[in-house]
């Protein structure tokens, strides 16, 4: 994992103890497992004082909620974790905005490797620089990148509406999550 303040942690306690008015339980930090089931078998072990424990998740930190609920932990978690850890903080930011509002993982079915693939394909970066318009600071490294105005005589060139030009895009073909740009293609 990257930090410890970007460590995924779960209280988990039981359905029992709760229904009985204690929120008697543990956190549990995820890096702590390589997968699901060795996880849900330290759970158990935790609360072997009950014959049959009905986990509850409590609390969560730093978990998409795409993941987890209060009763289950997707059993691509462990993969998702492992993924995002070779990422820098906004890179996995911009993949959690991707599973979470764009492509819909994992309830899309798709297995992690193509969601990432996905993801790498439609990626574009983050655009919260100075000029405070992601849009609008995307279409000036499009144009730039692409040569769109090359040839064009540098007197016309200062004539380019680069803000309509930046709404065009993002009507249809690319669109912007908190600074990050993807491709709708």
């Amino acid at each position: 994992m990257r930090n410890l303040e970007s460590t995924p942690k779960i209280y988990v306690g039981t359905y029992s103890q709760y229904n009985n008015g204690s929120l008697f339980g543990k956190w549990f930090d995820l890096t702590d497992y390589s997968d699901l089931k060795e996880f849900l078998r330290d759970c158990h072990e935790f609360h072997r004082n009950e014959l049959d424990p009905e986990l509850m998740f409590q609390d969560w930190e730093n978990i998409p909620d795409f993941l987890i609920s209060e009763c289950s932990l997707h059993k691509e978690a462990f993969t998702y974790f492992e993924a995002i850890g070779e990422m820098d903080d906004e890179t996995a930011e911009a993949f959690e905005i991707y599973c979470k509002q764009i492509n819909y993982w994992p309830s899309n079915g798709y297995e992690l490797d193509d969601q990432l693939d996905g993801f790498r394909e439609s990626y574009r970066g983050f655009f919260g620089g100075s000029m405070k318009d992601p849009k609008l600071e995307y279409a000036y490294q499009y144009v730039e990148e692409t040569g769109l105005l090359s040839g064009v005589p540098s007197a016309l060139e200062k004539y380019f509406d680069y803000e309509a030009f930046a709404r065009d895009l993002f009507l249809e073909g690319y669109s912007e999550y908190e600074g990050h740009v993807f491709t709708d293609y």
